[in-house]
């Protein structure tokens, strides 16, 4: 992710600020009242046609993805890693290969536009691509991906200093810099190239670099997640006031696959407190509805917040209380978005889930469309 913009935030009278236990009632006093509930959601048919629509209205020559359905050329590394994801989301719903050979395109055109090589200057950049090459290696088995991932983590892991008393800086050669966005992917990742390899090297890096962040970046009575810190003036900085879907995803993501692993409930406890704070934080979520972050890079983040808040829904061990509000809070959303905020025909859309969307529209945007009803699909199947 590059420099964050500046998000004009809506501010909204809400009853309940950060509930640490929000009951179905509390919730339903977010909602829109006008969603309708006699709808017949076709989440695998909608996936189907807003995966096409994306390939076809934003694909480019050398297999990548441009920056918006006008004809931008600018290449956007980490969205064209998301796309990575996306894809194999779209093969793992329908099997159908027409989707891995996409992913094959995708992954070799990033290195040809990334002027042939993988590595670059933003942590978080490598980070997604490598996330989504452990999820194309565990899903085709190509060493190619495997390979691409194992070369990004040990790039990764020199920008891991004691500034701070550790942590990941968010550019390579910025050693001030520590932010969210390059901490917690960064645990996913390890966590899944021990799930892959079992090294335990990686294991232990997942825990380090989770529990910096945790005393570092997490509000402790919230669960939400601070932006950065970085050296200001000469004095260190916290950034508490930029609060977004994007960080709460991936700490909720990185909390999650340690659970998975280690069965301690310290991690599980973390991601259950971090995703019920989400769910009502006027930062976060505007009746109900996770809010408009704009497009460009913010155009992105409420996907990957759906993403890893779903890997949580999904989590055997979740208590059953737990998991019914949050499928509540994910169904609101989704059918809200399957309702308002899907263009027909055109099957694109827009960051607010609760309007159409306007003629000029990123891929961003599309992709966190995606993700919402990919997941939406994957639910309902389970």
């Amino acid at each position: 992710m590059k420099i964050p913009p500046i998000f004009r935030l809506t501010i909204i009278s809400l009853t309940v600020i950060l509930c640490g236990s929000c009951g179905d009632d509390d919730l339903n006093a977010l909602r829109d009242p006008d969603t309708k509930t006699d709808i017949e959601y076709t989440w695998s048919a909608t996936a189907d046609s807003m995966q096409e629509a994306v390939y076809t209205t934003y694909l480019t020559s050398n297999g990548t993805f441009q920056a918006d359905n006008r004809g931008d050329q600018f290449f956007h590394y980490w969205w064209n890693a998301h796309m990575v994801d996306v894809l194999l989301d779209g093969y793992l719903r329908t099997r159908d290969e027409v989707y891995i050979s996409r992913v094959k395109a995708l992954v070799t055109g990033i290195k040809a536009k990334n002027g042939e090589k993988y590595p670059n200057d933003f942590n978080d950049d490598m980070e997604w691509l490598a996330i989504a090459c452990t999820r194309a290696y565990e899903t085709t088995g190509d060493q190619l991906y495997l390979d691409v991932a194992k070369l990004l983590w040990e790039e990764i892991k020199k920008s891991w200093s004691n500034v701070y008393g550790g942590g990941i800086t968010w550019k390579i050669n910025t050693p001030n810099g520590k932010n969210a966005t390059s901490n917690a992917p960064a645990a996913i990742l390890a966590m899944r190239l021990y799930d892959i390899e079992g090294d335990e090297e990686n294991l232990q890096w997942a825990k380090d670099i989770f529990s910096w962040q945790k005393n570092t970046l997490i509000d402790p009575i919230s669960g939400l997640v601070w932006d950065n810190i970085d050296l200001v003036n000469g004095e260190v900085v916290i950034n508490k006031d930029w609060i977004f879907t994007y960080n709460i995803g991936t700490y909720i993501g990185a909390a999650t696959e340690l659970y998975k692993v280690t069965k301690d409930g310290f991690y599980l406890n973390e991601a259950v407190k971090t995703a019920t704070s989400m769910m009502t934080s006027p930062k976060l979520t505007t009746e109900g509805l996770l809010r408009d972050e704009g497009q460009g890079d913010g155009g992105l983040f409420k996907g990957i917040l759906v993403r890893y808040f779903t890997r949580l829904i999904q989590l055997p061990d979740l208590e059953e209380d737990d998991r019914k509000r949050f499928q509540t809070f994910f169904q609101f959303n989704a059918k809200t978005f399957y309702e308002k905020g899907i263009s027909r025909p055109s099957m694109l859309c827009g960051p607010n889930w609760r309007n159409l969307p306007g003629d000029q529209l990123d891929l961003s945007t599309q992709l966190s469309g995606i993700m919402l009803i990919e997941a939406a699909a994957r639910l309902e199947k389970d």
